[in-house]
């Protein structure tokens, strides 16, 4: 099974079988704590960038809908001066990366956009929100997969490695504070494109 495959299962078919529920953006305000917490007890700092990834849907009123996305953002960055830009990935996903240096407005800006697909009836092809941080020459990410209702932590290393005991130790941090998947097997590694890069890159 290639990534691409992996990445169709885990997101797609297989989870929404195994979807607990509905995706619900409200349970993105959960990052807006956990973003200190982060930076407190585990020394990682926001690295002014998350992401909203979807699936795409063939059609005249789901482009309308990606173009009704990027006009809230737009009203959105004369307020918090958050940055977007949407991006195709190699695997055919789609992607709304969001920049700013306030992790609060981070979060914010995220949850307007998925709460604008759920609002014209496309929740359903919202995959994960991705919210990135770093210490010395370490990158974490916590993930939220909207069909889990979950969020699980994910810590690449250089190659297609990753660093399950920094993940643990994310998952004893904020458990509690951060809804986690519980089930490992959808702790899912978005790899990105290129060594040292962002999911979303």
């Amino acid at each position: 099974m290639g990534i691409f495959d992996s990445l169709r299962s885990v997101f797609g078919t297989r989870a929404e079988a195994d979807a607990t529920r509905d995706a619900d953006p409200e349970d993105l305000f959960g990052m807006s704590t956990a973003y200190l917490t982060m930076e407190a007890d585990l020394d990682f700092a926001s690295v002014g960038a998350a992401a909203l990834c979807f699936s795409n849907v063939d059609s005249t009123d789901f482009a309308e809908t990606v173009e009704g996305v990027a006009e809230i953002l737009e009203a959105g960055a004369e307020e918090t001066g958050t940055t977007f830009r949407l991006h195709e990935d190699d695997h055919g996903y789609q992607w709304v990366v969001l920049e700013d240096s306030d992790p609060e407005d981070l979060v914010t800006s995220v949850h307007f956009a998925a709460d604008e697909f759920v609002e014209r009836g496309y929740g359903s092809r919202l995959l994960a929100a991705v919210f990135g941080f770093e210490r010395r020459d370490s990158k974490a990410y916590w993930v939220y997969s909207f069909r889990r209702g979950a969020y699980y932590p994910f810590a690449p290393e250089r190659g297609h490695d990753r660093d399950q005991r920094l993940e643990f130790k994310l998952r004893s941090v904020l458990d509690g504070e951060l809804s986690v998947e519980d089930d490992e097997q959808y702790w899912y590694p978005l790899w990105p494109d290129r060594d040292g890069g962002h999911p979303w890159e």
